[in-house]
């Protein structure tokens, strides 16, 4: 394979430095994706601890002949001047969807990419991005959505915090309060003007209009008003996104669209290596432990880019 340097977004007030991974031997132009992050703040690679998910997403479709482009998240880069900015109307959509529109616009304009075969591939709530982008003007040919969730992302981060109980009693009690805490936050969110949301503070310097222009359309909102393929996939033993719900809702919700692919693999979880615990709160001990994404997962993304052409 063959790495090359870019620069998403050059010449703006956001430059984010990034990787275009080509294959070997590539006689025409390649398919091609962009890697869109979770949530949080996140290098090129995805790095979380000693798993780096983007990298080995972007070296394993490589060798099936599919290049991609990765890149720093712009929070990584430029957090402290987006919330110098713009803290009270900062959006998904200057955080993250701005970003993999300039990318997907590199790769249209790359003679040594087929154009018609682009690819969103979001990564947990990426995921949740990534329908958004593609109608937001991706306008790509198939969307790969992994650990993504149909859910708000307020109810998950308040799912999260309850799942953080345990059966530690101190650490118990403090979850269970931010728990209540947050979701009366959120009480009455949607009925909140744009402004008023943007005057009430959820955490640090992010307000509730971040929530609530996020919410108002969710990833399967997105997906019902589009006859694009898309795979969805899953780990079984995710810990932050869950089978048992978030995979589960996702079937019920989209139950009737025949352009929709699922993959679970019962053993993988939120970064789709192979799971050691089982538990929210070893999460820090799940991630700290060096695996990277098999096989099986990079053959089935790679099968569902080639089965579009």
């Amino acid at each position: 394979m063959y790495r090359e340097k870019i620069v998403i977004g050059e010449g703006t007030e956001y430059p984010l430095n990034g990787l275009l991974t080509l294959p070997d031997g590539a006689t025409g132009p390649v398919p091609a994706v962009v890697m869109v992050h979770g949530s949080g703040s996140s290098n090129m690679d995805e790095k979380v601890l000693k798993l780096t998910p983007f990298k080995d997403l972007a070296d394993g479709l490589a060798a099936h002949g599919i290049a991609s482009i990765r890149y720093d998240k712009r929070t990584f880069v430029h957090g402290r001047k987006m919330m110098k900015a713009n803290a009270a109307g900062m959006t998904v959509r200057e955080e993250t969807i701005d970003d993999a529109l300039l990318a997907l616009a590199m790769l249209r304009a790359d003679k040594r990419i087929d154009s018609e075969n682009l690819f969103i591939l979001g990564h947990s709530m990426g995921a949740m991005l990534a329908p958004r982008a593609d109608a937001e003007g991706g306008d790509v040919k198939g969307i790969i959505m992994m650990a993504g969730t149909p859910h708000r992302l307020e109810d998950i981060v308040i799912r999260q915090l309850n799942q953080g109980r345990g059966t530690n009693l101190l650490l118990g009690l403090v979850t269970r309060l931010e728990g209540k805490y947050f979701a009366r936050k959120f009480n009455g969110l949607y009925e909140l003007s744009d402004e008023e949301a943007k005057k009430k503070k959820f955490a640090g310097n992010i307000t509730l209009y971040y929530f609530k222009e996020m919410g108002q359309k969710t990833a399967s909102d997105y997906l019902l008003e589009s006859s694009k393929p898309v795979l969805i996939m899953q780990g079984g033993r995710d810990f932050q996104v869950l089978a048992d719900d978030d995979f589960k809702a996702f079937k019920e919700q989209l139950a009737d669209r025949s352009n929709i692919t699922y993959k679970l693999y019962p053993e993988l979880n939120h970064c789709f290596v192979p799971a050691i615990y089982d538990d929210i709160l070893k999460a820090s001990k799940e991630y700290s432990v060096e695996r990277h994404i098999g096989e099986d997962v990079i053959a089935d993304i790679a099968e569902f880019i080639y089965a579009q052409k």
